[in-house]
């Protein structure tokens, strides 16, 4: 299947669907947002990457910033925050450059590493962008988590790639549907800057059928 270019969901938002189903939805189909510490940390850190004045050229190196992806199989579109181009023999050909070129992503995180797979879906999505938009194949790329001041390699298996594709598609069918699903309430949800917008302890609470019910029971 192929997504028209009108139909493309944000790239980024594979990893907050994968994180929660119901904050993707409230951010990507309710167009809601509330900043905390961690998302304005982010965006500050996000911003000293992306300067376009920061590529460079060294040699068998070139590193690009801020580049535009999008892919018509998977329907999203977004951007890496840098792509590595590493001269290779194996590489593939880019438009303006001698030689051929093995790109590398690379998705920079402000905190540390997860345990969720969060992080590698959106970069082996990411991936699969640009396997599509140049013709070539990515064995792997990189995470770089700020508090660590590392980067962490990931391999994009078939596994990972299978996961991306499915809940691309199951994204594509929520917004289409227009749905705001659920949440079960977890400990994850105290560090969600959307807390007080999704009011995930209601989902605690008894139905209204439930309520009446019970009130009268209680006066029989």
């Amino acid at each position: 299947m192929s997504y028209r270019e009108e139909e493309y969901l944000q790239l980024s938002g594979l990893q907050h669907f994968c994180f929660c189903r119901r904050q993707w939805a409230l951010i990507h189909i309710e167009q809601q947002w509330a900043e905390n510490y961690r998302t304005i940390d982010g965006q500050i850190m996000h911003e000293r990457v992306h300067d376009p004045a920061l590529n460079e050229s060294r040699g068998d190196l070139k590193i690009v910033r801020a580049m535009y992806l999008h892919s018509a199989e998977l329907g999203i579109s977004g951007q890496c925050d840098v792509v590595e181009f590493h001269r290779n023999a194996d590489g593939v050909g880019i438009y303006g450059w001698d030689g051929l070129w093995q790109p590398y992503p690379i998705e920079y995180k402000r905190g540390r590493p997860m345990e969720s797979d969060a992080n590698d879906l959106q970069l082996c999505a990411q991936a699969m962008c640009l396997e599509e938009m140049l013709c070539c194949k990515i064995p792997e790329g990189a995470l770089f988590y700020g508090e660590t001041r590392r980067r962490q390699c990931i391999g994009f298996t078939p596994e990972l790639r299978k996961r991306v594709s499915e809940l691309t598609a199951e994204m594509h069918l929520l917004y289409k549907r227009g749905s705001t699903p659920m949440c079960k309430p977890r400990k994850a949800c105290n560090a969600c800057s959307l807390k007080e917008l999704c009011i995930p302890n209601l989902s605690k609470k008894k139905s209204v059928a439930e309520y009446m019910r019970k009130s009268i029971e209680d006066t029989l």
